[in-house]
């Protein structure tokens, strides 16, 4: 399982360029997610490994963003016997800074988090907007987040934020991943135009 899980990413769609997250960081490299749950079955043992990861957390719901950590929540809520709860994208999102991306969770579900404890997830962890906005949603509808967790993590951004705050982060891989503040950008400083990917499943 683990060489298995080792290639995650293998196969998706990569580009090179230059891109702005949802999360607001600049990278030079984007991958796209859409196809990473088309094939539920052979996605089962990577769901089974993430689940015996937040297993000892003691859980007893998982939330993820819509699309890509709704799906695996959804996954992971079956493998742990849970219960299941989304988060999606406010309808007056701020993005234009960093981490102004802002989720909700949709009116039902709000007094069913109360109380629970909160695995919150992504399929895949770059800076970890969507999951700070979730986490955030959560705690607000009174549910306490015990852990985080993604197939794969990209950079150490959204580890150093969760380990600062003291919520352990479970995964499956981990790898570099080039992410800038704009006022850093060395694409920026060199020209290179910009392709803003804030309502991207990568942020």
């Amino acid at each position: 399982m683990i060489a298995r899980s080792a290639n995650v990413l293998d196969g998706l769609p990569v580009r090179q360029g230059h891109f702005r997250l949802e999360s607001g960081y600049h990278t030079d490299v984007w991958i796209s997610l859409d196809a990473l749950f088309i094939r539920p079955r052979e996605n089962a043992p990577l769901v089974a490994a993430l689940a015996a990861r937040l297993r000892p957390h003691a859980v007893t719901a998982v939330c993820g963003p819509l699309l890509g950590g709704a799906f695996l929540a959804q996954a992971l809520a079956m493998e742990l016997g849970v219960d299941f709860h989304f988060t999606e994208p406010s309808a007056h999102q701020a993005t234009r800074h960093l981490f102004g991306a802002e989720y909700r969770l949709p009116g039902d579900l709000q007094p069913r988090a109360r109380g629970q404890r909160v695995a919150v997830v992504d399929d895949v962890i770059s800076a970890g907007s969507s999951v700070r906005a979730t986490m955030s949603a959560v705690t607000a509808a009174g549910g306490m987040v015990v852990a985080i967790g993604a197939l794969f993590v990209l950079g150490n951004v959204a580890l150093d934020h969760f380990s600062a705050l003291g919520i352990p982060v479970e995964s499956i891989g981990h790898r570099d991943f080039a992410l800038w503040e704009p006022s850093v950008c060395p694409l920026c400083a060199a020209g290179v135009p910009l392709e803003d990917l804030t309502h991207s499943s990568l942020g």
